[in-house]
């Protein structure tokens, strides 16, 4: 019961990270939204072997992070949320790819490179994705989304789902401690109780649902999900999107770790 409110407790931290007031916090939704597809578009592009090329790109987050006064703690439980499917994805490559790649005068299998980079590349984008849902908020999202002209119902789903899946967790932790109940000597639900259990829960999950919709209707939902305005966008507003930006293109163009060993090299020399 105490891990299902725990659950309840951090799906909502980000919610209450998005109500800060930081200079990241208060940039246009539709900014943060492009600044940040921007970034997971060029993280994406790098190739499977460009480990150092992706270095530059952990000032991203990290910038984020001090200006938007985001504690690292939650962020990163919700990566170790969805490490293991990353590491199901990339761990079979160093069986798949065995040419050897000389790192440092020592021979290592390129499959492990790639999974790497795949950690890497995994790890910024899920980072950055969080990082916006932090500093934005889910109904300023969506409205960002609905100003790029995303179909509405693409919006709402998304929404929805998003919102009310706390519901459907209080449900569960409802009918768990009620099972409690009727059971206060027994450790977890007897495998006996699994289908029953399950089977109220989709009915109760249906009748809540619908008493939601009801009352959405009366408060007068007509399918378009209303989040509020944004302002209109300011300078500071296209300076933090260009900026961004700029800083992407040139470390997809050059390879900026490799260009200033060099330059130190050549300093040394």
């Amino acid at each position: 019961m105490s891990n299902i409110m725990n659950s309840l407790y951090n799906m909502r931290i980000l919610d209450d990270l998005a109500r800060q007031e930081t200079v990241i916090h208060r940039l246009h939704p539709l900014m943060k939204l492009l600044t940040t597809v921007s970034y997971l578009t060029v993280v994406v592009s790098f190739g499977r072997y460009e480990i150092g090329s992706l270095l530059p790109f952990f000032l991203y987050p990290v910038m984020i992070f001090t200006l938007a006064e985001i504690p690292l703690k939650p962020i990163f439980l919700r990566i170790l949320l969805v490490s293991p499917f990353i590491i199901g994805i990339g761990i079979l490559n160093p069986f798949f790819d065995q040419q050897v790649y000389l790192l440092g005068g020592r021979e290592i299998s390129r499959g492990w490179v790639t999974f790497l980079a795949i950690l890497i590349k995994s790890g910024l984008t899920v980072t950055a994705a969080l990082l916006l849902i932090a500093t934005t908020g889910m109904d300023r999202l969506a409205g960002a989304l609905r100003m790029l002209k995303i179909p509405r119902v693409f919006v709402l789903q998304l929404l929805l789902t998003y919102r009310y899946i706390s519901v459907l967790m209080e449900e569960v932790a409802r009918s768990l401690r009620a099972y409690s109940l009727r059971a206060p000597n027994q450790k977890g639900v007897h495998r006996s109780a699994w289908g029953s259990l399950a089977g109220q829960l989709i009915l109760r999950t249906f009748d809540r649902a619908q008493r939601i919709y009801e009352a959405m209707c009366l408060r007068g939902f007509t399918g378009e999900y209303h989040t509020g305005g944004f302002g209109s966008i300011r300078v500071w507003d296209l300076a933090y999107l260009t900026g961004w930006v700029v800083f992407f293109a040139v470390a997809r163009i050059y390879n900026i770790p490799m260009v200033l060993g060099s330059l130190i090299t050549g300093v040394i020399r």
